[in-house]
């Protein structure tokens, strides 16, 4: 099957005539006439020339990955064919370098097209961008909490791409509970310090693709407390500044279910040389600088992911033809749906052969293509709507705005992450049903999708994770402020536009009275269980997402040129939106037992 391909029509529709972007960026004074002066023309363009590099470059690399994966021996690494060509032409062309600042060596341009570049690489090769998927986060940690001398060393070569950063983290006992990481850094008279330990499932941990691999590590002072508050942050070099290789060794890479492109390696530290980053014992608050920047990335590899995935299946149902499509008309020969004369059909016989349809016009085929696409579009705005709230929170005039812009993030984060790297899995699954029996071999590529996507779904916080994160860190503390602003946000935004907007309205109104009047008072009685918010947490995110999505939808149908989505737009209403009833329903039960 061919290779994903860029449909930059569709995301540039969602960009400016769903979210005005253009328009809201012009208020900002970095992208307004005084700064990039950053327009449709600018913002098309950019989107154009991405699409052309990852269809071209990139997409292609995607089997080779899969087939011929990364290769450990004796602790390195080698990617696929083609990969480092494929990264040195992407850093050398500024791909990395969209957002990052100018005086960084970036091009200083809003983040929402680093987001749509993102998508579209992890459409067209998951594995490929699993190697630059971490720069941003590192960038920001590095430039928010790093010495003047580590930003001097190391901040514009990481905000190019030249060199590739990790996020190490995890240790074989230490997965979601970091409070339990064992990596020691030991200091020395020279300021720096030695850091031993052991980190798995790092990603791109060793590789070819650059010539120095940065590395951002969690480890414990000798005299740091136990848990999370005892945990600081270090930078490892692959290649020290005098040139001499740290002692840093990737004593494996592992044999995984999918991404095999990407090496996800175990990394061992012997007393190597590091440096602090930031404040002793505040390494936590560093490193989600970085974990939040990659959980953003991770919703829209699953938007990407599915996309690719109904990409591929849209292209067979419209080519495999099979049995006739109820209400399709009998036909004089079997001309593969050719157009028949009246009067030859009036001619054919009772028993003249009957016409295969291609399944795309099967009922069964079509929800399952409608229902994908309605999750892909509404994702998008969604995610967009998310980086663009990015650049406002860091840039805007208005204080207030900027509140409202942080709030967004912090709670719409999670809920995408979660709910669109779920989607991207089932969904994956769903398109591969289209191709019948030849969706289980590999030669038609869709089996790779789904194997490769399963993982969005774990790391960078498994999804359970995201779901506590967001009920019981984002939203009891404050009495379910935030999420009731947000949620009046969305039904403000479609005060007035009609249509379907004043259903979405009631139900985000209906939704923030069981918020104020059933799950807060029940959450906060005296004789309710401890745990009773973890038993809530994923069926309210799915609830939250749902409605995100009912927004988004909104949105959509009332955009200049909505006329294409209306198929999605229809299976969202019938085939999707229905689960939020069933959501609240299974909270209402948990609140009673």
């Amino acid at each position: 099957m061919n290779h994903y391909q860029p449909r930059t029509d569709d995301m540039f529709f969602i960009l400016q005539q769903v979210l005005q972007a253009p328009a809201q960026l012009q208020e900002l004074p970095d992208f307004g006439p005084a700064g990039t002066a950053v327009d449709t023309e600018l913002m098309r363009q950019v989107l154009d020339e991405a699409g052309k590099f990852v269809g071209d470059v990139v997409a292609p690399l995607n089997r080779a990955g899969d087939q011929v994966g990364a290769r450990w021996q004796d602790g390195v690494v080698t990617m696929p064919p083609g990969f480092r060509d494929a990264y040195q032409a992407f850093w050398q062309g500024g791909w990395p370098a969209l957002s990052a600042a100018s005086e960084d060596g970036g091009q200083g341009l809003p983040a929402v097209l680093e987001a749509m570049l993102y998508e579209m690489l992890s459409a067209a090769n998951h594995g490929w961008t699993m190697a630059p998927g971490l720069l941003h986060g590192a960038y920001e940690c590095i430039r928010h909490h790093a010495s003047d001398e580590l930003k001097a060393r190391y901040l514009s070569k990481i905000a190019t791409g030249e060199w590739l950063a990790t996020m190490c983290l995890t240790e074989p006992h230490a997965g979601s509970d970091l409070g339990l990481c064992r990596s020691r850094a030991v200091p020395q008279a020279d300021g720096s310090y030695r850091l031993s330990g052991t980190k798995i499932f790092i990603s791109g941990g060793e590789h070819d693709l650059t010539d120095n691999i940065i590395h951002l590590v969690l480890a414990r002072l000798p005299d740091a407390p136990p848990g999370p508050k005892g945990l600081s942050l270090f930078l490892v070099p692959k290649f020290c500044p005098d040139g001499s290789r740290s002692a840093v060794v990737c004593e494996r890479i592992e044999e995984k279910m999918g991404l095999h492109g990407s090496p996800t390696c175990v990394m061992r530290f012997d007393e190597a040389s590091a440096r602090i980053v930031g404040e002793p014992g505040k390494g936590l608050n560093a490193m989600f600088v970085m974990m939040n920047a990659a959980r953003l990335h991770v919703g829209l590899q699953g938007i990407g992911l599915l996309e690719a995935a109904w990409q591929k299946a849209d292209a067979y149902a419209q080519e495999r033809r099979q049995m006739r499509a109820p209400g399709a008309r009998r036909a004089a020969d079997p001309s593969h749906g050719a157009s028949v004369p009246a009067d030859a059909r009036a001619a054919a016989s009772a028993g003249a052969p009957l016409t295969p349809s291609p399944i795309a016009e099967h009922p069964a085929i079509r929800r399952i293509l409608d229902t994908q696409r309605a999750w892909i579009d509404a994702g998008r705005v969604v995610a967009y709507r998310t980086a663009l709230e990015l650049d406002i929170a860091h840039r805007h005039p208005d204080a207030k705005r900027r509140a409202a812009a942080s709030r967004w993030c912090a709670l719409v984060t999670p809920v995408l992450k979660a709910a669109w790297t779920d989607q991207a899995f089932q969904g994956a699954s769903a398109c591969l049903q289209v191709f019948g029996g030849h969706g289980y071999v590999s030669e038609w590529g869709i089996e790779q999708i789904v194997r490769d996507a399963r993982v969005a779904m774990i790391y960078e916080g498994t999804n359970e994770i995201q779901a506590i994160d967001l009920l019981l860190r984002k939203t009891l503390p404050d009495g379910g402020a935030a999420m009731a602003d947000l949620l009046g946000d969305l039904a403000a935004d479609l005060a007035g536009r009609g249509g379907a907007a004043a259903t979405v309205v009631a139900h985000l109104e209906a939704f923030s009275r069981f918020l104020r009047e059933r799950l807060l008072p029940r959450v906060a009685a005296p004789d309710a269980p401890a745990d009773l918010p973890y038993w809530l947490a994923d069926d309210f995110l799915r609830a939250v997402g749902l409605l995100l999505q009912a927004w988004a939808w909104a949105r959509i149908s009332n955009a200049p040129g909505c006329d294409p989505y209306a198929a999605a737009g229809t299976a969202f209403w019938r085939w999707i939106w229905p689960e939020s009833s069933m959501r609240l329903a299974m909270m209402e039960a948990t609140l009673a037992a």
